[in-house]
């Protein structure tokens, strides 16, 4: 299979059969590909909690509308956006850079590193929630996609309760708050949409050409 077979093949899967577990190679396979995503000045202002605690999901399962794919997949993918210490996440990825890259330009590079801590400072607080929010949706797509890839079941979801989430788990204490989820394991024989054909709009009706 080709990636886009792939992606014809993926559907949000709504029953997971909860007998079967997604591998520690798989996992970590998943987990590099969230490490790899795309993110706005590479910063990644966000971290994926991974929950396998049958406890801890009845819990959170209270808090997303009883939705069975939160206790029966194998695994789900929290991710959390910062909303505080901005200007250390920018510090840490400059010296990361700086470490990494090994450059000469410390002092252009910490210039740069202003440049964003103003950039993210002059936004309004509610643009600023909305940007810490998107990063995490960019690096649930590589998720998904990585999913796909490796043929196993997921289901972004956004119907939950967010403060419970971040009570539950804490989150506020450590300046995250819960954004986006995915559960991932592998699809029941039981869940008849997965027998439905996927819906999409046209190439011609999807896309525009500028000329």
């Amino acid at each position: 299979m080709n990636l886009l077979d792939k992606l014809n093949w993926r559907y949000a899967t709504k029953v997971f059969d909860p007998t079967m577990k997604v591998s520690e190679e798989d996992l970590n396979f998943l987990k590099e590909a969230i490490r790899l995503s795309v993110s706005s000045y590479g910063l990644q202002m966000y971290k994926v909690l991974i929950i396998e605690n049958p406890e801890i999901r009845k819990e959170l399962r209270k808090a997303s509308w009883d939705q069975a794919q939160i206790t029966d997949s194998s695994h789900l993918f929290v991710f959390c956006n910062y909303t505080k210490n901005h200007d250390q996440q920018v510090d840490n990825y400059i010296q990361l850079v700086i470490d990494t890259q090994k450059t000469v330009n410390i002092q252009g590079l910490k210039k740069y590193g202003e440049s964003i801590k103003s950039s993210i400072g002059n936004m309004t607080t509610e643009a600023r929630k909305s940007w810490e929010e998107k990063q995490t949706y960019l690096a649930l797509n590589n998720l998904i996609v990585a999913c796909a890839d490796r043929q196993i079941d997921a289901c972004p979801m956004e119907g939950f309760d967010k403060q419970e989430y971040n009570r539950l788990l804490g989150l506020d204490e450590m300046g995250l708050n819960a954004s986006v989820i995915a559960a991932v394991g592998y699809r029941s024989n039981k869940d008849e949409t997965k027998e439905r054909k996927k819906v999409r709009k046209s190439i011609k009706e999807l896309f525009l050409t500028a000329e």
